[in-house]
């Protein structure tokens, strides 16, 4: 009953307001899997029905988050971190099932000789899948397939920001064997108009081919990005903070970054010894010129954060403590040792990509030596940190990764794809720390990985997710990459048929139990 005033129907919308605020904040949880490890048929994960059907197993295990590692094509040590391009798509991704689909291959040209299953032999796949995608390209432009013709023409025209430098600058790198863009004559090296307009007109078959084997990239990741939306699961995507030195974004951008007048870089960037090396991570990437960047309102930036978010609906910003301070190391050392710290830019980046594209879903990767000005700058932009469990025994109760120690504003993690497996690190600690996850969890220690799961699930943080090697209880073998190794890295795959119902049905469950149905 209401009087004529309406205040009956107030006092119910006020009942009901209040009954929304007592509910508990929403829970969300999720696994780390990259692409280039699921299940395809070349050798290699790729963007055809093996990750359709891993789309569909975490919607089965009731799963809200899918977890990847930058989609740009790998470079130096097959790494998706060292990438010619902070912008470009992967091509080794391109599922060429799809393209023959599309009536650019044929049955024929996709049987090939036994690759390994459980690793991918970049190499291999790499030589494969290239004369593949690049036949499919040329009879592209010579008429083939024409239903794509409109889309590539689209693509072509909205991406040339990024798309032309790229191209060009890969079409010189091979014209000019592979060798480093700082190698490359005089006039093309420093980007002289003349030059490139030759450039252009030379290379301009070359261009097209690679041109339109991003689009075909961008055109089937926006399929598996569409099908994660119907199936309700957001993509967490990854923003590296830099870029590798032999990249068109360097090239192209050369008075962003800390050059000499030969264009090398006159620092590097790294950081200094902590959990994971001794001597510190020497990653060999060139600095920013953050006030040479701050000129232009940081319009590169705001573009890279464009791109990203086409592609995701979550970014991790990797390595976030280096917009606070950065560690620097001078050209020619060895180790990371010989650093030291220099002011980032602090919030002036994420104010400015704000300022053009709005509020965006961040994750601030924080892990290592955080200092409280890294902490108070992640608090004031308002984005959850990371947390792993693997960081948290050993120790005492003070401890920031133990769970009582934990807030909501975080993403934690059993273990990331820098860290051991969860069975791989536990066979490894020593057995102080192995008594210690054991008393402090209440197991035996018998099923280490799901006991790490269910403490990350149960925990307060907002956001949980797993690497996939650690549902399946994996050794170190499973290890997606060690910090500082050079080489052996990113290749994990996981066999087509180990993601069963049952395992689905297990993190359901879990996930039911810890409220994390988003």
């Amino acid at each position: 009953m209401t009087d004529e005033s309406g205040t009956g129907t107030d006092w119910i919308k006020q009942q009901q307001q209040d009954q929304d605020d007592r509910r508990p904040p929403a829970r969300y949880s999720g696994v780390l899997a990259h692409p280039t490890s699921l299940p395809g048929p070349h050798g290699i994960g790729d963007l055809g029905q093996g990750t359709f059907d891993f789309l569909d197993w975490l919607a089965l295990a009731k799963q809200t988050r899918w977890q990847i590692l930058p989609l740009t094509p790998p470079g130096y040590g097959d790494s998706p971190y060292q990438s010619y391009s902070a912008f470009a798509g992967n091509p080794l991704l391109i599922s060429l099932d799809r393209l023959r689909d599309d009536g650019l291959l044929n049955d024929t040209e996709l049987k090939h000789g036994a690759f390994p299953t459980e690793q991918v032999d970049f190499s291999a796949v790499t030589t494969f899948k290239t004369e593949r995608l690049r036949r499919a390209a040329e009879r592209f432009h010579t008429g083939q397939g024409q239903a794509l013709r409109a889309g590539y023409e689209r693509f072509v025209v909205e991406q040339a920001g990024w798309l032309d430098d790229y191209t060009l600058f890969m079409a010189l790198k091979d014209a000019h064997g592979g060798g480093h863009w700082t190698d490359w004559p005089e006039p093309e090296r420093l980007r002289e108009s003349a030059a490139l307009d030759a450039a252009r007109t030379r290379l301009a078959t070359e261009i097209g081919i690679i041109s339109f084997i991003q689009y075909v990239f961008y055109r089937q990741w926006a399929a598996v990005h569409e099908r994660a939306r119907q199936l309700g699961i957001s993509i967490i995507g990854d923003i590296p903070i830099f870029v590798s030195a032999d990249s068109a974004d360097v090239w192209a951008n050369a008075e962003g970054f800390q050059l000499d007048e030969r264009a090398l870089p006159t620092a590097v960037a790294g950081v200094p010894p902590d959990y994971f090396s001794k001597t510190g991570q020497l990653w060999g990437n060139p600095l920013y010129d953050w006030q040479q960047m701050a000129a232009d309102g940081y319009h590169w930036w705001i573009e890279r954060f464009r791109a990203v978010y086409t592609l995701v609906d979550i970014a991790r910003v990797d390595h976030f403590r280096g917009f606070e301070a950065y560690w620097s190391v001078p050209s020619g050392e060895e180790t990371a040792i010989n650093g030291e710290w220099k002011p980032g830019p602090g919030r002036k980046v994420f104010d400015a990509v704000r300022a053009e594209l709005g509020d965006l879903p961040v994750v601030a990767e924080d892990l290592g030596m955080i200092t409280k000005d890294v902490d108070e700058l992640r608090l004031a932009l308002g984005y959850p940190g990371m947390a792993v469990l693997q960081f948290a025994f050993g120790s005492g109760s003070d401890n920031s990764y133990l769970p009582h120690n934990l807030t909501r504003d975080l993403v934690i993690y059993p273990g990331t794809h820098d860290n051991d497996t969860t069975t791989g690190w536990y066979a490894e600690v020593d057995s102080t720390t192995q008594d210690h996850a054991r008393r402090y969890l209440g197991v035996s220690g018998d099923d280490i990985a799901w006991d790490l799961i269910q403490t990350a699930w149960l925990s307060v943080a907002e956001t949980a997710i797993v690497q996939l090697q650690d549902i399946l209880a994996l050794p170190t073998d499973a290890r997606m990459n060690l910090p500082g190794r050079a080489e052996g890295n990113w290749g994990w795959r996981v066999r087509g048929k180990a993601l069963t119902d049952d395992l689905a049905e297990r993190l359901a469950a879990l996930t039911e139990l810890a409220g994390r149905e988003g």
